[in-house]
């Protein structure tokens, strides 16, 4: 269980003002230029060392990630920071409660992540319906300028250095790095062809780094208190504090800061009062947001909520959201309307996932009514196996595994409802 003092977001809950006055209060901008003359080298080992990994979904190691830029930038090729605030997978929503309550974190972090990497500037892409966040992001940006933290001599550091907010209109697909660049460029978001990657070749065919907002928020934090600090929690090649965003059938939804690794058991019981109905009642949870296949009840419960603990399982970790299903869910119904959001959300650009999405849907659909075969649900099982890493992004495995995930643990379920339809119709005869 996280002690209070060992919180970064310590106003994840709004509870205070996010202006930059309230900000300092709470630590933020506190002598940045001395954490920036440490040198971009070792700010990058110091990140290394902390074991972080991308809080965005792929859980790739951040330092590591930093490391590729090039460590000479061309005066006609600057690089360039990417901040994903896009967050678009169902189900999790810390980004935002970061950017609503505690921006002046992320542009801290921006810029002593832009410095690290020696980048000219930092793009923020924040998600069309963000309304009200984008306009505190706005607000904050602006506070940063007027005090001097960002632009010329960036918090007298003699380092120059700015940040962009750009409102992206709601695509899901612009949260995939290369589509987010695409999109950034005024143009169609979709994924690129990767090699070149954009640390090689990004946003206007610079060097340039994706990374989500609660990597780069954490940054200042991990600086001051160091790494072996953050390093102290979770499990090896799993480490720091995570957002959690738990919703659906417990008592308390909620997100919260916790250790890397906790079980979920206990962070179900510490943090939102119980399962809806009792441990008994639990059905199913995604893990993850939901592109990673559920996990049956009996296997989750004392998991740990970390990368490998739901790796193992056949799931994964994604962005932490926790979706929690009682025996009321109608898991298929459940499935079949995420499969939806995936058809609806493909970009179009590959033939698997442009047509693989929507065929998945309507079987998923005739599943859910009973008007299918038994046969269907193996061919349906082989046709996720061909639209899962067949494309250019993972959404076309972000579709597929939560149908997989379906198959494999409530084939049952699926059968149940085929029999007695069928049953029925024989009976009409």
């Amino acid at each position: 269980m996280l002690a209070d003092k060992d919180r970064i977001f310590t106003n994840l809950y709004g509870f205070q003002p996010w202006n930059l006055k309230a900000a300092q209060a709470r630590g933020d901008w506190d002598k940045t230029k001395d954490l920036m003359k440490r040198g971009q080298d070792a700010i990058i080992e110091e990140v290394k060392a902390s074991g972080l990994r991308g809080r965005g979904g792929a859980g790739f190691p951040t330092g590591l990630k930093w490391s590729f830029m090039p460590k000479e930038p061309r005066e006609d090729r600057p690089s360039f920071l990417v901040i994903n605030a896009d967050e678009s997978e169902p189900g999790s929503c810390k980004d935002r409660e970061i950017i609503r309550h505690d921006p002046h974190k992320l542009i801290e972090g921006a810029l002593i992540a832009g410095y690290a990497m020696r980048a000219r500037a930092a793009y923020i892409y924040i998600r069309g319906e963000f309304i009200r966040e984008a306009e505190t992001l706005f607000a904050a940006v602006q506070e940063a300028y007027d005090a001097g933290l960002l632009g010329k001599n960036a918090a007298k550091s003699g380092y120059d250095f700015d940040v962009f907010v750009h409102r992206g209109a709601g695509a899901y697909i612009c949260g995939e790095e290369t589509a987010m660049i695409e999109s950034l460029e005024g143009k169609k978001g979709q994924p690129r062809l990767k090699p070149p990657f954009p640390a090689g070749a990004g946003l206007y065919g610079c060097p340039t780094t994706v990374n989500n907002v609660e990597s780069i928020a954490v940054v200042p934090t991990i600086l001051r208190r160091g790494a072996a600090w953050f390093a102290s929690f979770g499990r090896e090649n799993n480490k720091g504090t995570k957002l959690f965003q738990i919703s659906g059938h417990v008592e308390r939804p909620c997100v919260v800061e916790e250790e890397m690794g906790i079980s979920f058991r206990e962070l179900i019981e510490k943090h939102c009062g119980g399962i809806r109905g009792g441990w008994d009642n639990l059905l199913a949870v995604i893990p993850g947001g939901s592109s990673v296949p559920l996990v049956p009840a009996a296997e989750i419960m004392d998991a740990p909520m970390d990368f490998d603990g739901l790796k193992a399982l056949g799931s994964g970790l994604g962005t932490a959201a926790a979706i929690v299903m009682d025996k009321s869910t109608d898991v298929v119904q459940a499935i079949s309307r995420i499969s939806y959001f995936y058809k609806h959300e493909s970009c179009g650009q590959c033939t698997p996932c442009r047509e693989g999405t929507g065929w998945m849907w309507r079987v998923m659909e005739r599943l859910r009514t009973g008007d299918a075969t038994i046969d269907e649900i193996d061919t349906l099982f082989d046709v996720t196996k061909q639209v899962e890493g067949h494309t250019i992004c993972a959404l076309g495995d972000a579709a597929a595994w939560p149908i997989q995930g379906l198959i494999r643990h409530f084939r049952p379920e699926l059968e149940r409802r085929i029999r007695e339809n069928g049953g029925m119709m024989e009976a009409a005869e």
